[in-house]
């Protein structure tokens, strides 16, 4: 007698909301991780804020559920990291990771003082051509689909902004410094031009850590062996609320009824007197129980219309 194979059921997928604060683990893309984490809360949506690269660690905010409709707001938020680059070498990646050439220079080692002096040319707004290793796109593709091929694509510099570079250490041409910078800014490149500019022809990243985005830093951040290792109660407690990635805009706080339009995508009156915020600006949603329920937009008639909101609300922190 045939008997038919039963298939073992896969786990449900939980709704789950909120934001991690991940340290990524070298060795692992930003899109590993995301699956690890999806699997470690059961959650049916999960994704990130912005990738770093394998070699990288650090700080790595995911989006679970609903948070996933505002993964896009830290994208031009800005960063700091901690870099450690090799003088008088390069890479094909600008990491460890690629192939390693050493160059020939008679600089010697730069001085303490010698760095601190070419630091300074790299303060400020300054220009950068992205690295061909990157995921900018060329007719379709990204640039490292390019570079594996063996082919240069000719890459316009952009405007970059650095806020402060400080030199953590100097050991003979080991140089480790902890950098504050803009949206849109490729560390692997600025340390080879740092490298150049030091005379020592360029230099490659051998260590790169996220230490902070915006307002948040590694001081908040939980492990993936960490997560694991907790039950399911604890991994939820580890999660921020979805507004902690938008107290940039201004709150609202709506009355009942006008809460309840609002997610009906009615366009509601604006009870509050920062409506006198010019159209088109983004404002946080709450409800008269403090709960989170999206984004709105103010209209030329200085109403608000609804531009991003949850499915189904609910509580958050209260409103900061």
């Amino acid at each position: 007698m045939l008997h038919a194979e039963i298939s073992p059921r896969k786990p449900a997928k939980l709704t789950i909301n909120g934001v991690l604060l991940l340290d990524k683990p070298y060795g692992i893309s930003s899109s590993k991780a995301v699956q690890i984490v999806k699997r470690v809360f059961s959650a049916a949506k999960c994704g990130h804020t912005g990738t770093l690269d394998p070699m990288a660690t650090g700080l790595l905010p995911l989006c679970l559920g609903e948070a996933t409709k505002f993964s896009s707001v830290l994208l031009g938020a800005n960063k700091a990291y901690e870099a450690t680059l090799r003088l008088g070498f390069l890479s094909t990646t600008g990491d460890a990771e690629g192939e390693i050439t050493q160059l020939t220079t008679n600089a010697g080692n730069p001085t303490l003082s010698q760095c601190e002096q070419v630091l300074q040319r790299f303060i400020g707004k300054i220009m950068q051509v992205p690295p061909m290793y990157s995921a900018l796109k060329h007719q379709g593709k990204p640039l490292y689909v390019y570079a594996r091929n063996g082919k240069n694509i000719e890459r316009p510099a952009r405007e970059i902004v650095i806020q402060a570079i400080q030199i953590k250490s100097l050991i003979d041409n080991t140089l480790q410094l902890s950098i504050q910078c803009g949206t849109g800014t490729y560390i692997r490149t600025l340390a080879e031009d740092i490298g150049s500019a030091l005379g020592c022809g360029g230099a490659y990243l051998t260590q790169l850590r996220r230490t902070a985005i915006d307002r948040f830093d590694l001081s908040q951040t939980q492990t993936l062996s960490a997560l694991e290792a907790m039950d399911a109660d604890e991994q939820v407690a580890c999660l921020l609320p979805i507004d902690c990635l938008l107290q940039g805009f201004p709150a609202v706080v709506l009355d009942e009824q006008a809460a309840l339009h609002i997610l009906q995508g009615k366009i509601v009156a604006d009870p509050s007197d920062i409506s006198k915020l010019p159209e088109g600006n983004t404002v946080r949603l709450y409800d008269h129980q403090l709960q989170f329920l999206g984004l709105g937009e103010i209209t030329r008639e200085q109403q608000i219309a609804a531009k991003r909101m949850l499915a189904n609300p609910k509580s958050h922190k209260a409103v900061g």
